[in-house]
């Protein structure tokens, strides 16, 4: 795909092994890297934002080729891998780092997520509660966490949390 054309987007659906793990599995997504976006501390690290002070949200840095995925397809994932309901919260994981959150880095794309929450927010009892926000900075998750569900595919969160979210992205797609 050396020619394609990438579009970016940052995306926060919970732990960042999850989203990576998903997003990897979609045809067209290109590259996938977890970090830290969203708020206003400078270089941090998972250890702060696990106290949940910085401002930032686990979150994947997604390049995509749209002539091979939409932006309205890594939307439908997005919002099926994950509750968009619970504030600061996915199943066990809880805390403002783990927040359903929308970087986006354009004006189309702020409209297209927009418009897609206004489709879908009937599908929902409780409100959505994902933020939708300018993407600012994006820093790399440490070299640990970068594809942990291909390096690691035997280990009980990989089994028990990951497993059962692609299985869930590939019955729907």
């Amino acid at each position: 795909m050396a020619n394609a054309k990438l579009e970016t987007i940052v995306l926060g659906a919970g732990c960042f092994w999850c989203s990576e793990a998903v997003f990897l599995s979609i045809k067209g997504v290109e590259k996938v890297i977890s970090g830290y976006a969203g708020g206003t501390a400078e270089n941090p690290t998972y250890e702060l934002v696990c106290t949940g002070t910085t401002g930032h949200a686990e979150v994947v840095k997604i390049e995509y080729d749209p002539k091979q995925v939409s932006f309205e397809k890594i939307l439908r994932v997005f919002f099926k891998m994950h509750d968009p309901t619970t504030p600061d919260r996915q199943g066990n994981d809880y805390g403002p780092q783990y927040r359903s959150i929308i970087l986006y880095a354009t004006e189309a794309q702020k409209q297209a997520a927009e418009d897609y929450v206004k489709k879908i927010r009937k599908n929902y009892a409780r409100p959505i509660a994902t933020e939708i926000k300018r993407f600012g900075k994006f820093y790399a998750a440490e070299g640990y966490h970068h594809k942990y569900y291909e390096r690691n595919p035997d280990k009980p969160y990989c089994r028990l949390v990951i497993e059962p979210k692609l299985e869930k992205i590939k019955r729907a797609e």
